[in-house]
């Protein structure tokens, strides 16, 4: 059998050796090139605005007697009798279409509690005999500083959704261990003379962090 000769043997190892080492670089170059283009593209996201912070402001419409007596502000507009005769009720006068007048010690009252215009009598709510109370349907007599028993004794079914925090504001802690929570009173949100509340400025909606697709509701639907 017929030998190589060591010089051609060696020139091919080498050669060899060439196109290895070629090869190995030219894998190792596509091994990178992939790994760097295999990540997804990610568009560049817009930038998102924070939100107004007057969707953020958890202060009432309205103090109530209530929070005066906390703050410890003057109560003197509650002071009835610094103006009326303890020994007869104020009498109540009415226009011709039996709408009440207001007094121009009261101007700043708003008579609009109902659409049925029934409920244009100060002693519905205010105790006749003790103007410095309240008074309920059933005739119990409550302070100032119990409005929801109050305005459960007409709304009843409120009454019941406020009490289970379906209705109005409940602030605080979920959790009673980490912390109490803050219910508002009626009051707080509705001017017992006038209770319809105004509409208000929806929050804005959530922003999506990735892009939307065509599944997602558009900004004109949310």
């Amino acid at each position: 059998m017929a030998k190589l000769d060591p010089s051609a043997q060696k020139k091919s190892d080498h050669t060899a050796n060439y196109w290895l080492g070629g090869l190995t670089a030219v894998f190792f170059s596509l091994t990178i090139f992939f790994a760097f283009n295999s990540k997804p593209h990610v568009a560049a996201q817009p930038e998102i605005p924070l939100v107004d912070k007057k969707f953020l402001d958890t202060s009432p419409w309205r103090q109530t007697y209530a929070d005066l007596v906390k703050a410890k502000e003057d109560l003197s507009d509650y002071d009835c009798y610094a103006c009326h005769d303890k020994a007869k009720p104020p009498r109540i006068r009415y226009d011709t279409n039996q709408k009440i007048i207001i007094p121009k010690e009261h101007a700043n009252i708003e008579m609009s509690h109902g659409t049925h215009e029934r409920n244009n009598i100060c002693y519905n709510c205010h105790n006749e005999q003790n103007l410095n109370t309240l008074q309920v349907r059933d005739g119990n007599v409550v302070k100032f500083d119990n409005i929801p028993q109050l305005c459960g004794s007409c709304h009843g079914p409120t009454l019941r959704d406020w009490e289970a925090g379906a209705h109005g504001r409940t602030s605080g802690y979920w959790d009673r261990q980490l912390g109490d929570i803050n219910r508002l009173s009626c009051a707080n949100c509705h001017n017992p003379h006038a209770p319809d509340i105004p509409t208000r400025e929806a929050a804005p909606g959530p922003h999506y962090l990735h892009e939307a697709s065509s599944h997602e509701p558009s900004k004109s639907h949310r």
